[in-house]
């Protein structure tokens, strides 16, 4: 019984960074908010916009093209970022 609990508990902490993880590319402010380290609505908010602007994000180091977010915000938050395609329909 211990080995599948250790098993069970070693399995989790390798999925728990992909159950938070946050699609940078259709995610609201109020997802973008609560998912990232160091993004507050404000800063969910010019993701958005950037993304509205000028496309899907192709690349997580795109993020610091929006104004307010650099290196260290994207490196604390690489693991929970993901880059769907988009909403195509607009």
């Amino acid at each position: 019984m211990r080995k599948i609990l250790k098993a069970l508990t070693l399995a989790l902490c390798f999925f728990s960074p992909l159950a938070f993880a946050v699609d940078i590319n259709s995610a609201s402010v109020d997802q973008l908010a609560s998912s990232l380290e160091g993004i507050g609505p404000s800063k969910a908010a010019a993701i958005i916009e950037y993304r509205d602007e000028f496309g899907p994000f192709v690349s997580v180091d795109q993020l610091m093209e929006v104004n307010g977010i650099g290196p260290a915000t994207v490196e604390k938050n690489r693991d929970q970022i993901t880059l769907g395609a988009g909403d195509s329909a607009e």
